[in-house]
């Protein structure tokens, strides 16, 4: 079948506005928009930019918006964006992020927010009681789902939150975060409330569940965020603290 690749270009040296470009490439059903873009790139136009690694959906670098909504070019099939009366993919890069060109976005100031939350191990203990940190199956659980983010960013373009404030940490870094603070083997919550607890951390987020309707690995993203707030306000509660959340 033919289908038609709608890409926004855009290369800030040479145009004043981005501009909407088309392809026509023939595809199967089966085939990923990833192979039509690659398709596009080696036979077409090889001025195209855009980010591709694993090709395999673990490495998050293919994110982009598929006809208006956040997915990896990787794991989305042809047949999943078109239809027999419309065969147009229309193809954006993420919003929130300043386009570098055409579809690969600068990703430096959501690997800040992500450095912010310090996602690493500040252990419990100085040194393991026994030849390692011993954690059960049920401690593991309790932060699983979080260990499965790619840092994509998808989340980080869905959000309607920074569409009006742009300083919102993220829905990726609290997830991030997430992994550590409830992880039994770690610190937790106090060496990232700096990060956390601020007016442009957590509280921000309103439960619109875009995050968690676009990640491609089925993270409860907002389920973590909320967990996270809640962390939050018990730790300040034990302490006579007020939380940084705003008053109404």
């Amino acid at each position: 079948m033919d289908i038609t690749l709608a890409i926004e270009r855009y290369n800030p040296e040479t145009d004043a506005e981005p501009y909407v470009k088309e392809y026509t490439v023939s595809a199967k059903p089966t085939d990923r928009v990833l192979d039509a873009l690659m398709e596009v790139w080696r036979n077409y136009d090889g001025t195209l930019t855009f980010r591709k690694s694993c090709a395999h959906g673990v490495c998050g670098s293919d994110a982009m918006r598929i006809n208006g909504t956040e997915r990896l070019a990787c794991k989305t099939l042809v047949k999943d964006v078109v239809t027999d009366t419309e065969t147009t993919i229309e193809i954006q890069p993420l919003k929130h992020l300043t386009v570098q060109r055409d579809l690969m976005v600068d990703q430096t100031p959501f690997l800040e927010n992500f450095r912010s939350v310090k996602p690493f191990m500040h252990p419990a203990e100085a040194e393991p009681k026994a030849a390692e940190f011993f954690q059960s199956q049920e401690d593991r659980e309790v932060f699983d789902d979080a260990t499965k983010c790619i840092n994509c960013q998808a989340c980080f373009s869905a959000c309607p939150v920074l569409d009006k404030n742009p300083e919102f940490l993220g829905p990726a870094a609290i997830v991030n975060a997430a992994r550590f603070v409830f992880d039994s083997r770690d610190k937790g919550l106090e060496p990232r409330l700096a990060a956390l607890d601020t007016p442009n951390g957590v509280w921000p987020c309103e439960n619109h569940f875009q995050c968690t309707r676009v990640c491609p690995r089925g993270i409860k993203v907002t389920k973590l965020i909320n967990l996270t707030k809640r962390e939050i306000k018990k730790y300040r509660e034990s302490r006579g603290e007020e939380t940084a959340e705003p008053k109404e």
